[in-house]
């Protein structure tokens, strides 16, 4: 009877020494995972996210810890970084190559007899008068058309370099014609009658005076305007 009395105690000491002992292995479990476990409660994950293929950080023994990693600070991408982040800036675009074609500088005066498309627009060498019918109110003239060339050495001015091929044209009897040497005794323009002109033409063939010349609505000189070449 006395066994029977003694069974509930020795339980009972068995019981407490079993959960003493389960106690301590509980502490030294927990202790364990302080010393070899990542923080659950990190701030701050060991590696930046997406350095592993888009992976967010290191993965813990429980499942809360790879949360915590990708929560994080994250490095801004680059410009141009692989996998796309980043858009690669614009390369600025190159000058355009010049023309290989070279021009001569221009001498600014002719050297031989021009062509048509290289003539003064404005200037004629006069040489001869043609008369034409009285009722016409107009003579040919005989011209050359030219350009100004080199001056030479002994000459002071440029020489109008002609074309060597005589042309016509029709001046009016009443064009404004202003004349200098050797028409007349001046170095500037003087105011002429076209009669005084023709006449001294006459006397003066293929002397080769330059003039400027302008046009009237009938196609003829209606102005001459002699340029002087010392």
């Amino acid at each position: 009877m006395n066994a029977h009395r003694l069974r509930p105690a020795a339980i009972a000491l068995a019981a407490a020494a079993l959960a003493a002992v389960l106690t301590g292995c509980q502490g030294d479990d927990s202790a364990a995972g302080a010393d070899g476990s990542p923080s659950a409660v990190a701030t701050t994950a060991s590696k930046a996210p997406g350095t592993d293929g888009g992976k967010g950080g290191d993965t813990g023994s429980t499942g809360g810890t790879g949360g915590t990693g990708g929560s994080g600070a994250t490095a801004p991408a680059s410009p141009g970084a692989a996998g796309g982040a980043g858009t690669p800036a614009a390369k600025p675009a190159s000058k355009p190559a010049g023309s290989a074609k070279t021009t001569a500088p221009a001498t600014g005066c002719a050297t031989k007899a021009p062509d048509p498309d290289h003539v003064d627009p404005d200037e004629i060498a006069v040489y001869r008068v043609e008369e034409l019918p009285a009722s016409t109110g107009k003579v040919n003239l005989v011209i050359q058309h030219g350009a100004w060339g080199c001056p030479g050495k002994d000459t002071d001015g440029k020489p109008f370099v002609v074309t060597g091929e005589d042309a016509r044209w029709a001046l009016d009897q009443a064009a404004y014609v202003t004349a200098t040497n050797p028409v007349v005794a001046s170095s500037k323009n003087q105011r002429i009658g076209v009669q005084e002109l023709i006449d001294w033409i006459k006397a003066h063939p293929d002397s080769g005076l330059v003039f400027k010349y302008g046009t009237g609505d009938d196609g003829a000189i209606h102005s001459l305007e002699q340029v002087y070449t010392p």
